[in-house]
C-alpha cells in the first residue's frame, strides 16, 4: 500500500504529517518518516508494516494511522 504524503490522525488523536517514505540502510524493510504536529514537532520513523496496521482498543479496532488530507 502506498503512504501519501500529508497529514495523518493518530488513532489516539493526535496529528502528524508524512514528510517521506525512506529504506533502512541494512534491511532495506521500508520505513515512513513523519513529523508530530503537537509538541516540540519531533521527527520519527516507523515501519510501513506498522503504519498500515490495525489496532484494538476497548473492543473496538481502528486503523493506526487515518490520513486526513494534503
Amino acid at each position: 500500500m502506498e503512504i501519501k504524503k500529508g497529514r495523518y490522525k493518530h488513532f489516539k488523536g493526535n496529528e502528524y504529517e508524512v514528510v517521506d517514505v525512506a529504506k533502512h540502510s541494512e534491511t532495506l524493510e521500508e520505513m515512513v518518516v513523519y513529523k508530530a504536529l503537537y509538541g516540540d514537532g519531533g521527527m520519527w520513523v516507523r515501519p510501513v508494516s506498522m503504519w498500515n496496521e490495525t489496532v484494538e482498543r476497548d473492543g473496538k479496532t481502528f486503523e493506526r494511522f487515518t490520513y486526513i488530507g494534503g
